[in-house]
Formats: C-alpha cells, structure tokens, sequence
C-alpha cells in the first residue's frame, strides 16, 4: 500500500464529509461532483487516472456514509481501513468496482460494529 492511496481516500471521505454537510448539496451530488473532478483533474497528468480516480471515489463513499454516522475520528479509521482493504481485495476482484464497494462497505460496518461495541468517538457537529 502506498501513501497516496491512503491520502486519496482520506481526501475522498473528508471532502465529501464537508461539502456534503456544510454546502447543503447532499452527500450523493457532493461525492459526484468531486469524483469527476478527481477524475478530470487526474487524467492529463503521469499517474493512473483510473486507479487513482478509484481510490478517491471509495474515499468519498465513506464521506457518504459519515455526516449521519461518524465523527471526524471515526471517518480517519474508516478512510485507512478502505484503502488498506482496496489494496488487498482488488487481486479477487476482476475490475475496480467489486474491490470499491466491498472495502467501502466492510471499513464502514466494522466502524459502526466498533461504535456499537463501545469504541470511543469524535462528537458530530451540526
């Protein structure tokens, strides 16, 4: 796993977190519209645009999935948890999409198992 993994999905989630919340554009559109970005941002330069485009959107399913549910914390641990588990699940995978949603889906649940079981937690703000 490399460093810009793990620093896209965190801009993904933490992006998508703050637009979503803080500019009422919801967190569908929010995450939509900063994935293409991601995507159009990326595609002249040197680096895998698909991949790295991926990773950002995986980072902006958490952020989805935060401004109800987690706190600042919570979706840190969750943003590093999906590209750990990216990086590991994309070789079961034939293309990027199984690999994305399965590691979103599993870093959120086993955060929300976690708060469940009693795991301390960043206070929401509203």
């Amino acid at each position: 796993m490399n460093l810009a993994s793990i620093l896209l999905a965190l801009l993904g989630a933490f992006s998508t977190f703050y637009l979503a919340r803080h500019h009422r554009l919801g967190a569908i559109r929010a995450s939509a519209i900063l994935s293409i970005l991601t995507y159009l941002i990326l595609l002249p330069t040197d680096f895998n645009a698909e991949l790295y485009s991926t990773l950002f959107f995986g980072g902006s399913f958490i952020g989805m999935s935060a401004p109800k549910r987690f706190g600042i914390y919570t979706l840190f641990s969750s943003s590093i948890m999906f590209a750990m588990l990216f990086e590991n699940l994309i070789p079961y995978f034939n293309n990027f999409g199984g690999a994305l949603g399965v590691s979103a889906f599993l870093s959120v649940c086993i955060c929300q198992v976690a708060i469940i079981l009693g795991a301390p937690r960043s206070k929401k703000h509203h």
